[in-house]
């Protein structure tokens, strides 16, 4: 039963924290908020009918200058905040990769902000330094990955893909990027597919390959990036005297979930000296089922792999996983300990900020420590089969209807697709105006809340499944 906020109110005295026995009422009428929240869901529409500015302009300009009490604060949470969210959550929302919180993964979320766990150092932060280390273990092992690759959560598949670039940039035979920069070295070049993600190019400009360092490699009729193409591109570059370094495979590319063949990939990269990245952000999740691992023939001979449980593993945003074989290339990247730091650090123990650009890191081991041993690794895998199922399911439907047509593969649970009525040509100009209608039409009925790509220069639907609540 609901606790009466109205009976909490801020200490008169000004000075200190919510006492623990006023958090405490708090926190009960807080989790009943959430837990509201999560029931009533679905009577939400997934995207609020509002127009920019509009929640704004219900908020004071100025912040109180005096201490508010708890049912004011969620009055105001409760009318302005959550019914004007777009609800990531709701079994409708299928426009971009899963991103939903479930319940042991939201506890978990709570006890981390509670303690406030610092995970810099081993001394800052033991028990969460070493709860990481265990929960990287077991996803690798649920993964499926062998014990070569070690690992460390980040926020997000940007940052861990920036990382990894970094890294291997550190590595390049014959220059000094981490203690020289990139000023009179050769132009390093760095290589993805056309259909990878955007975050490769900002990370090609955040490391100082800039975006004319990174090429685009050509893709084959299912949106695959072409090894022979690859390969060409990286003897024209040595041919130029530029400096191939680093090749982005991407394993469900945002667009069409398409898988680039990362085993004639990795033979090229071998061959070459280049550092091999495994961007799984999306598609990672599905070794979980073991039967799907097939799809990933090779991935296990990366340099580093990113997945991000915070897409299809339903974990609180956020929580990205980034695997690496080679440790001592990212210390060797980002490992500074200046003096006010050295007393931190501890003979023989793991310090997670030796290993990235960030000194201060959230304790994000704890919700996955939860929802792991909540939902145990066949519980996940039970999950990702079903929506592979239901994807299956939606795409022989779309083409045994008269009209509709698939335009890329389904290998997982995204599914592209689009309406041409019957002797309509495949590049006519209609086209795209039609299925632009028919998507605006169905996210404004608030039921559902799809997204648009282009595949071939065509306007394609977009369903992406993985929601444990469809």
């Amino acid at each position: 039963m609901s606790r009466p906020a109205d009976r909490i109110t801020p200490a008169q005295s000004g000075t200190g924290d919510m006492e623990p026995d006023e958090f405490r009422k708090a926190a009960h009428v807080t989790a009943d908020l959430a837990a509201d929240y999560l029931e009533r869901l679905e009577r939400y529409d997934v995207l609020p009918q509002i127009v920019p500015g509009s929640i704004r302009k219900r908020l004071t300009e100025s912040p109180p200058a005096g201490p508010e009490p708890l049912a004011s604060i969620l009055a105001d949470y409760s009318a302005w905040i959550e019914p004007n969210i777009t609800h990531w959550q709701h079994p409708g929302f299928m426009a971009y990769f899963p991103s939903v919180a479930s319940g042991p993964g939201i506890l978990g979320e709570w006890l981390s902000a509670t303690l406030n766990s610092n995970v810099m150092f081993w001394r800052n932060a033991p028990a969460s330094t070493e709860l990481e280390q265990v929960v990287v273990g077991w996803l690798r092992q649920m993964l499926g990955l062998p014990e070569a690759f070690d690992g460390m959560f980040t926020d997000t598949a940007s940052v861990s893909s920036l990382l990894s670039i970094l890294a291997a940039r550190h590595v390049v035979p014959g220059i000094d990027a981490t203690e020289l920069g990139l000023c009179g070295a050769p132009q390093l070049s760095l290589y993805a597919s056309a259909e990878a993600h955007s975050s490769i190019e900002k990370a090609a400009i955040a490391s100082g390959i800039g975006r004319r360092g990174l090429r685009r490699i050509e893709v084959d009729g299912q949106f695959r990036m072409r090894p022979e193409a690859l390969a060409a591109a990286i003897a024209e570059d040595r041919a130029k005297g530029k400096l191939p370094f680093c090749v982005v495979v991407t394993l469900g590319t945002t667009s069409s979930t398409s898988i680039d063949p990362v085993a004639a990939i990795a033979e090229i990269c071998e061959r070459e000296g280049l550092w091999l990245h495994v961007d799984a952000a999306y598609g990672g999740a599905a070794a979980l089922a073991p039967e799907l691992r097939s799809l990933f023939p090779g991935w296990e001979r990366a340099d580093s792999i990113v997945v991000n449980p915070h897409k299809w593993m339903f974990t609180p945003f956020d929580a990205s996983l980034l695997l690496f074989r080679r440790p001592e290339a990212f210390r060797g990247t980002f490992c500074l300990t200046p003096e006010y730091l050295r007393a931190s650090v501890q003979e023989g123990a793991h310090n997670y900020s030796e290993y990235g650009i960030q000194l201060g890191r959230r304790f994000r081991a704890l919700k996955l420590w939860f929802m792991i041993r909540w939902f145990g690794s066949e519980g996940f895998a039970t999950r990702i089969r079903e929506h592979c199922r239901l994807a299956a399911d939606l795409a022989a439907r779309i083409e045994a209807e008269p009209g509709w047509e698939l335009l890329a593969p389904v290998p997982l649970a995204t599914v592209c697709f689009r309406f041409r009525p019957a002797g309509t040509a495949i590049d006519s100009d209609g086209l795209d105006q039609t299925n632009q209608s028919i998507l605006d039409a169905v996210n404004q009925t608030g039921r559902f809340y799809l997204s648009a790509t282009r595949l071939n220069g065509r306007l394609a639907l977009r369903v992406a499944l993985g929601n444990p609540r469809v």
